[in-house]
């Protein structure tokens, strides 16, 4: 039987694992650290229940077929609750908005900020719905190892229908005048690690995802998800081997035929899997520096800083997801990408779980997550994270407490936290950037590092740095990718 390691028990390498061992390799499943799962982890606390990367489920129909190729149901291996509205937004103002497929509830606050807006509205989202439907049957769901895979004819009308070369920013200026509205409709490019004044229009994608086939949650969290995986996997015959560290990939003879643990031991096998950060791979795991150099040199996604508290009473005034705005305008955001930094009055998101899963924390509390975009780790800035860290903790209970009350920090029963080091050093995150490499244009698709390597032809990579590219429904398209490559390659049909 043909032998594989996998290298990072993330969403990626889980659901390769599950994949392979399902058409009969004998898989293992080696993770650095104590639990699967990667950045979509889990931390539990005296009846708290965190997740710690994502926690937001959309693109349902990603996730469908990831189950179904598994044998599963996805409506039966989760409890999916749609929530909607799906963001509360909170403007520098003291306005807000709520993002609802209520059409009816969408047209009244819409027309109250700024009148004709519903109309073009509707056809922000025809033109998403458009992007949406081309991008997955043309570049996500698709194979991309030649120039000719990204530029054939129905990529190019894709390409030039969609703006994929406009500024998404500039164009959504096209549909809303007020800035609140502006952002409002391209906040959303910060799930792929973007900024929403430089990313294509061709993202206008995001948006009708979320209000026509809705933001979900999964009864339990987002972990729930790793914890179905894992348990097919094993089904499967996947051996976790968990504490594994990786600290070298034993090349020979133009392939890999085994890796080297932290603690010195050799693991023969005839394929190796990374679900490791790829930037990470190709620096610390293998020999070839110029092609490792190559990488780093690419843009990368931000990072952020993350607070997990728990809350010994519940707020009715949050919703499951609550962004709160201090800037509308580029100068919120141009900090974070541009000069790899924290604005002074940082842009943050808030997850309040409970408003739709009460288990997730002792009666009448809450486990809140708190995302703040910082810039990435640079060799350019000289951070005091720490110190940083207390400055955001500050300026966001300050504004939490304008809007649920002024003793909140009183209600804050304990806290775990993560900076841009937190994120490097606990998953070999490169740079500390949580989203992997930048989605920019000019990394995506054929442009993107692939799911094999170049030289090393039974080494094969699977994650938020190869293509498609990060997101836990892109991450799972790219297990899929990754195993059908294989399976051609061992010349495995069914």
């Amino acid at each position: 039987m043909t032998s594989v390691l996998i290298i990072g028990a993330g969403i990626g390498g889980i659901a390769t694992a599950a994949r392979l061992a399902k058409k009969g390799f004998t898989v293992t499943l080696l993770e650095k650290n104590e639990q699967p799962g990667g950045r979509c982890g889990v931390m539990v606390k005296d009846g708290h229940r965190f997740d710690t990367g994502a926690t937001i489920f959309l693109m349902p129909e990603l996730y469908k077929k990831t189950f179904a190729d598994l044998g599963l149901s996805l409506d039966e291996e989760l409890d999916l609750q749609r929530i909607d509205p799906t963001y509360q937004i909170f403007f520098s103002d003291g306005t807000k908005l709520m993002l609802s497929s209520d059409l009816n509830f969408m047209q009244t606050q819409l027309e109250g900020i700024e009148v004709g807006s519903f109309g073009n509205f509707l056809r922000y989202l025809n033109e998403g719905y458009y992007n949406y439907r081309k991008s997955l049957d043309n570049l996500v769901e698709k194979e991309s190892t030649s120039l000719f895979d990204v530029l054939n004819f129905e990529n190019i009308k894709l390409f030039i229908k969609s703006k994929a070369l406009l500024n998404h920013y500039k164009h959504v200026g096209k549909y809303f005048q007020d800035p609140r509205l502006k952002i409002a409709f391209t906040f959303q490019n910060m799930y792929m690690g973007l900024n929403p004044f430089e990313a294509p229009a061709i993202y206008s994608l995001l948006q009708y995802t979320e209000l026509a086939d809705g933001l979900w949650y999964p009864k339990g969290g987002m972990y729930s998800i790793v914890e179905s995986l894992v348990n097919k996997a094993q089904e499967y015959g996947v051996e976790l081997v968990f504490n594994a560290e990786v600290k070298q990939l034993n090349v020979t003879n133009g392939g890999v035929n085994g890796l080297t643990l932290a603690n010195g031991q050799q693991l023969d096998a005839d394929l190796v899997v990374a679900n490791a950060d790829l930037p990470y791979v190709y620096d610390r795991l293998l020999p070839d520096k110029r092609l490792a150099d190559n990488v780093q040199k690419k843009k990368f996604g931000c990072s952020t800083i993350m607070f997990y508290w728990a809350i010994d009473q519940k707020y009715p005034q949050l919703s499951p997801h609550n962004l709160f705005m201090a800037s509308e305008e580029s100068d919120g955001f141009d900090p974070v990408f541009k000069d790899l930094t924290i604005p002074e009055n940082p842009n943050f998101y808030v997850h309040s779980p409970v408003q739709v899963d009460g288990s997730l924390a002792p009666p009448g509390q809450d486990s809140l997550v708190v995302a703040i975009p910082v810039g990435h780790l640079d060799s350019s800035t000289n951070h005091n994270w720490n110190a940083q860290k207390e400055r955001c903790k500050q300026f966001v209970i300050n504004r939490l407490q304008r809007i649920v009350g002024e003793d909140f920090v009183e209600h804050i029963k304990f806290e775990k936290s993560y900076t841009p080091k937190d994120w490097r050093d606990r998953y070999n995150l490169v740079k500390g950037a949580t989203h992997g490499l930048s989605h920019a244009l000019s990394q995506m698709g054929y442009f993107r590092p692939p799911n094999r390597h170049p030289r090393y032809k039974n080494l094969y990579f699977v994650g938020a740095s190869t293509h498609p590219g990060t997101g836990i429904p892109t991450v799972l398209v790219s297990a899929k990718l990754t195993t059908d490559r294989i399976l051609r390659d061992f010349e495995i049909f069914d």
